[in-house]
């Protein structure tokens, strides 16, 4: 039977201070005051409670137990041993305190994390997806959209009380009115409340889900939803807008040229780098990161293509092929400025229609060549495709056709097909 410690007094605990180690104090079984080498003191509780393990030699020993009770002298000597007699019933009673401790604060954490607002978790839920975005401009695009249509209404309340009434409310005032927003705005929001559930900010189903959720209770967004089309000049009539373009100045001009030629869509052009343009390959390579289907586009460049950009200066310092004046990746209305001016009723994207339409009109190449030019990836057939060579010698002889098209006057009377001929 283990030797009971003798109870010692406040004074007598006082001395033992200046005496680094373990010292029982008596009155409660297993209390001990700690004197680090530092000189910091503070009450500990040994304990065991039942559970029994083996050592290398096979024997068994009941686990021991160390618990702070805090630091002495602000708990006294008194305060200790009541302490400890308190955590002795438990034990006692088959209650570990440690156990209980760990579980009351693991309580508290969660009720904590649970009081983080929406604003809270839906940035830190974007800082965690910023590497996942295609680009700087998505990146902003997904939290200025909740910043403007989330935020006021669910922003400040907290994550686990958010339910379907809540997220509805925050649609309802754009889902008739800007019905591609709020449908944005919803997947974003149902992306930050996954977050949490699996964060452990939330619990029980995501509110923003659509399928048999709000679904149920919201109109069918593809019923007031217009399409809006790009304004696209008939096919017929783009070679006479080349010759009045050719005849403009500015770098707005040859970005504009340069898409048309190249059947791009404006961001990829106005980001365009010389690097990416192998001039003796005469193909351009646009990055995966830079195009809508999130893979890399090859261009094959024609002959009136390859002239345009041997006729552009290039300036010390500034990689882009076609910049603004300040050496910066030209803006959008840089582009859409000159058809404005040239007074013509269609958009920089619109001419990739008018491509399309060509290429049915007056072609007989395959749907899927085309449909590659544009970096279209819809169909097994333009799939299967890029799984292959891109039908990149197919696509050269195509965007030479479109260019020598181009060059043309606008052509009337009796259309004769161009005819693919097979390499």
């Amino acid at each position: 039977m283990p030797r009971k410690a003798k109870e010692l007094t406040s004074t007598e605990v006082r001395r033992l201070t200046k005496r680094p180690g373990l010292h029982p104090v008596g009155g409660v079984s297993g209390l001990l005051l700690q004197v680090t080498a530092s000189g910091a003191t503070s009450w500990i509780l040994r304990y065991t409670t039942g559970e029994m393990r083996r050592s290398s030699t096979g024997k068994p020993y009941a686990v021991r137990h160390d618990m702070g009770l805090g630091p002495f002298p602000e708990v006294t000597l008194a305060q200790a041993r009541e302490d400890a007699r308190k955590k002795k019933r438990k034990i006692r009673e088959g209650i570990d305190p440690v156990a209980e401790r760990k579980a009351a604060k693991d309580a508290t954490r969660a009720a904590k994390a649970k009081r983080r607002t929406f604003e809270q978790v839906a940035r830190e839920c974007h800082a965690v997806k910023a590497r996942d975005f295609r680009s700087e401009k998505h990146r902003a695009d997904w939290i200025n959209s909740l910043e403007m249509h989330a935020f006021p209404d669910l922003g400040s309340i907290p994550v686990g009380d958010i339910e379907l009434p809540h997220v509805k409310t925050t649609l309802d005032r754009i889902w008739t009115t800007k019905t591609e927003t709020a449908m944005r705005v919803r997947g974003r929001i149902e992306s930050a409340l996954t977050f949490a559930t699996v964060s452990g900010y939330r619990r029980g189903e995501n509110p923003a889900r659509w399928e048999g959720n709000l679904k149920e209770v919201m109109p069918n967004p593809s019923k007031g939803r217009k399409v809006r089309h790009h304004r696209a000049l008939p096919w017929q009539e783009v070679p006479e807008f080349m010759k009045a373009l050719r005849k403009r100045e500015g770098m707005g001009a040859r970005a504009l040229e340069f898409i048309i030629y190249t059947a791009a869509r404006s961001g990829e052009v106005r980001a365009a780098k010389w690097d990416e343009i192998d001039l003796s390959a005469r193909v351009w390579t646009i990055p995966a990161e830079r195009m809508k289907a999130g893979k890399a586009h090859r261009v094959p460049l024609s002959d009136d293509a390859m002239a345009l950009l041997e006729s552009l200066p290039r300036f010390e310092g500034c990689d882009y092929v076609l910049p603004s004046t300040r050496g910066r990746m030209l803006s959008d209305m840089s582009i859409s400025a000159v058809c404005k001016r040239m007074e013509v009723d269609a958009t920089p994207h619109g001419f990739r229609s008018s491509f399309k339409d060509w290429a049915r009109a007056r072609t007989s190449y395959a749907d899927e060549v085309s449909e590659l030019a544009l970096a279209h990836v819809n169909s097994d057939a333009t799939r299967a495709a890029y799984a292959r060579d891109e039908l990149l010698p197919r696509r050269a002889r195509l965007m030479a056709d479109w260019a020598r098209f181009l060059n043309q006057p606008t052509t009337t009377g009796e259309v004769v097909p161009i005819r693919e001929h097979e390499a």
